[in-house]
C-alpha cells in the first residue's frame, strides 16, 4: 500500500478509541512522600453542580482551541479523563491524518440535534478553483451503535477537516459536555463521542482503502435479482463483503480511500463510511450465488405459508453456495440465518453418523419402545412400540426413544458436539456474508437427560435452516463445504471429511426415508437420487410444534422451518419439494 496522506492511502488498521465516560477523580497534580515537601493539591473532581453559561462556553472554546491547534496535552488536560482524552485525541491525529483542522464553537446544543447527529452528517465541498468543478463527498451510513448523549452542559461545535492531495473538506456537526471541577473550573466531560458523534466505546476511527460499492444486483447467472427476503439485507450484505474481502482488495486500484468507524470486536458489525477522500473505481454488478429461478420459488413458498413464520434455505453441495433464501415475514430476522431454534428430528441425521461412526450399522437391531430409558422418560409421538426395528428403521419413522436409548448406551459424552464441529463445521464462525447464527449443539457432559434431548434435536441444540440445510448437503457430498452468498468469500474447512462408508450409509437411510418413510408423501415424484428427513420440535410458548423438513436431490439440499406448522410433512415439506421441484434436474 502506497503510504502517507499524499496518495490518498493510509497504511495500517486504526487503533482502539477506549476513552472512558463515566464520572471519575483524576489528579492533575503529582504529591511527594518527603514529608518536607509542600502538602499535595487535593485531587479534582467533578462536581454536581453544573457551569454556568459563561464558564461552559469558555471551557468549550479553550478545550476546541487546543485541540485544533494540535496542543493535545493541552486539550486533554482540559477534561475530566485527560488520560483517556490523550489515548483518543492521539489515535485521532494518527489514524485520521488530516492535513488541517478547524473547530469553532456553535453554542449551546440540545439533546434532540445531538440526536440527529448521530444519523448521517453532511460533507462538503472546498469551493474549486476558477473553472473546476466542486466534487462531492458521498454521505455515512447510520451507524450501528449510537452513541450515549454528552453528560454535562451540552454544546455544540463545527469541525472542518482537510486532507492532502484532494480539494474536499470534511464538515460535521460535533459535540460535548462541560461539567464542573472542584476547583470551579469548567471541563469537557471525555467521552469518544467528542471525536465524532457516531463514535462509540470500543470503535475505532481512521482512514482506510474503501473498496467500491456493488452496483446493480445479479444471480450466479447474471439475472437481476430482486427479491423481497434478500433486498432489504443488501446493503449489509454489501458492506460485510467488502469488509471480509478487504484483504485481497487492498492493493486494487479500485479502492479509493475515507474516513471510517469500524468495531474490531464485532465481526457482524457493518463499518460506517463517515466520509470519503478519494472515491473508488466506479460500481461493479454485485453477483450473488443465489438462483433467481429458486429464489422466486423459495419466496412463493414462504408467502404460501398463509401468514405463518418460517425460513427457507437452499444450498449446492459440491461448492457450499447459498442458492436461495426466503423468510416469513420478509421484514425484521433473517431467521434463515438468524434463527435460534430446535431442529427436531432433522438432527437425527446428526445422531445416526455420531451412531454409524460409533459401529451402529443401519441394519443393525435397535428397539423403539414407547419410552425412553434416561431419568426423565420421553414417549414416543405414536402409541406404538416396535422392539424389532433396526437403526435405518427408527430413522424411518423418525422413532425418538431409539435414538435416545441407543444415543446414552453408544455415544460418549460430548460425542454429538464434536461430531457436529468436525464433520459437519458447526461452531467454526461461518462468514456467509450476512450476519448468521451458525448453530449451537452443546456439550451434555454426563447429563442423561439433556444427551437424551440433544439426540434427537431438542434441548439445547439451536439451529435455522442454514446449518440443516449445510447439514443435508455435507451428506449429499460428503464434504462439509461452509455456506456462502459470494463465490470469493473465504470458507472454514471442517476437521475432516466424513468417511465414505459412513455417508454411503447415510445416504441410504435418507434416501429410504424419502421413499418409504415419513418423507415419502412429500417427496413422491422427486425422491430418484434423493434423501429426506422430518422434523417436529417443541418450543415454549407455542401449543403446535414447529414443522422441519430437510431434503437433497442431486446437486440440492434445503431445509426449511415453519412456526407452529405441525409435523415435518405439514408445511415446511411442501416448502422444501416445490425448490426442488422448481431446480428440476440439477
Amino acid at each position: 500500500m502506497r503510504n502517507g496522506a499524499k496518495t490518498g492511502i493510509i497504511t495500517g488498521v486504526a487503533v482502539a478509541v477506549l476513552a472512558a465516560g463515566g464520572y471519575g477523580a483524576y489528579s492533575l497534580v503529582g504529591g511527594s512522600d518527603d514529608k518536607d515537601e509542600p502538602a499535595a493539591k487535593k485531587a479534582r473532581t467533578v462536581v454536581a453542580e453544573p457551569p454556568s453559561a459563561e464558564q461552559a462556553a469558555a471551557g468549550a472554546k479553550e478545550f476546541l482551541d487546543a485541540w485544533a491547534a494540535g496542543d493535545l496535552a493541552k486539550a486533554a488536560s482540559l477534561t475530566d479523563d485527560p488520560a483517556g482524552a490523550t489515548t483518543a485525541l492521539t489515535a485521532f491525529r494518527d489514524q485520521v491524518k488530516p492535513s488541517a483542522l478547524t473547530l469553532a464553537p456553535a453554542g449551546p446544543a440540545t439533546p434532540a440535534a445531538f440526536a440527529a447527529a448521530t444519523g448521517t452528517p453532511s460533507a462538503a465541498a472546498k469551493p474549486p478553483a476558477s473553472g473546476s468543478a466542486a466534487p462531492t463527498a458521498p454521505a455515512t451510513d447510520s451507524p450501528s451503535t449510537a452513541p450515549a448523549a454528552p453528560t454535562g452542559v451540552l454544546m455544540g461545535f463545527k469541525a472542518r477537516a482537510e486532507f492532502e492531495g484532494t480539494n474536499r473538506v470534511w464538515d460535521y456537526s460535533g459535540f460535548l459536555g462541560v461539567v464542573k471541577m472542584s476547583d470551579n473550573t469548567p471541563a469537557v466531560h471525555w467521552a469518544p463521542s467528542v471525536i465524532h458523534p457516531h463514535l462509540a466505546a470500543g470503535e475505532t476511527i481512521g482512514v482506510q482503502p474503501l473498496p467500491p460499492l456493488a452496483g446493480n444486483v445479479v444471480d450466479r447467472n447474471n439475472k437481476p435479482l430482486n427479491s423481497p427476503s434478500v433486498t432489504p439485507l443488501i446493503p449489509t450484505l454489501q458492506a460485510k463483503v467488502a469488509k471480509l474481502l478487504a484483504d485481497q482488495n487492498k492493493d486494487q486500484n479500485d479502492n479509493g480511500t475515507g474516513v471510517v468507524i469500524t468495531n474490531p470486536a464485532d465481526q457482524n458489525s457493518v463499518p460506517d463510511r463517515l466520509f470519503t477522500i478519494v472515491d473508488p473505481k466506479p460500481p461493479k454488478p454485485f453477483k450473488l450465488t443465489l438462483d433467481a429461478t429458486l429464489q422466486a420459488a423459495a419466496e412463493k413458498a414462504m408467502t404460501d405459508l398463509g401468514g405463518k413464520k418460517g425460513s427457507i434455505v437452499a444450498i449446492e453441495p459440491s461448492t457450499g453456495q447459498v442458492l436461495a433464501f426466503a423468510n416469513a415475514p420478509v421484514t425484521g430476522l433473517n431467521r434463515a440465518f438468524q434463527g435460534q431454534l430446535a431442529p427436531g428430528s432433522t438432527l437425527k441425521i446428526l445422531t445416526s453418523t455420531a451412531l454409524i461412526e460409533a459401529g451402529v450399522n443401519p441394519d443393525t437391531p435397535v428397539a423403539c419402545p414407547t419410552l425412553s430409558s434416561n431419568p426423565k422418560k420421553i414417549p414416543n409421538s405414536f402409541p406404538d412400540a416396535y422392539p424389532n426395528n433396526t437403526l435405518q428403521q427408527d430413522f424411518m419413522i423418525s422413532c425418538n426413544t431409539a435414538f435416545i436409548d441407543q444415543g446414552l448406551t453408544s455415544l460418549k459424552p460430548g460425542a454429538l458436539t464434536t461430531t457436529a464441529k468436525d464433520v459437519y463445521g458447526i461452531g467454526l464462525n461461518w462468514q456467509t456474508g450476512l450476519p448468521s447464527f451458525d448453530a449451537v449443539v452443546p456439550d451434555a457432559g454426563t447429563n442423561k437427560d439433556e444427551q437424551a434431548m440433544q439426540s434427537i434435536g431438542q434441548g439445547k441444540v439451536q439451529m435455522n435452516p442454514l446449518a440443516i440445510a449445510s447439514i443435508t448437503a455435507t451428506v449429499q457430498s460428503g464434504t462439509f463445504k461452509q455456506p456462502i452468498l459470494v463465490a470469493e468469500l473465504p470458507q472454514q474447512k471442517a476437521a475432516r471429511d466424513m468417511a465414505p462408508d459412513v455417508d454411503s450409509k447415510l445416504k441410504a437411510m435418507m434416501a429410504a426415508t424419502a421413499t418409504g418413510g415419513t418423507a415419502k408423501d412429500v417427496m413422491a415424484g422427486i425422491s430418484d437420487n434423493a434423501g429426506a428427513k422430518t422434523g417436529s420440535a417443541e418450543a415454549t410458548g407455542i401449543a403446535t410444534t414447529n414443522s422441519w423438513f430437510t431434503a437433497y436431490r442431486g446437486n440440492l439440499a434445503v431445509a426449511a422451518e415453519v412456526e407452529g406448522g405441525g409435523h415435518g410433512v405439514d408445511a415446511a415439506g411442501p416448502a422444501v419439494a416445490s425448490i426442488i421441484k422448481a431446480a428440476g434436474n440439477r
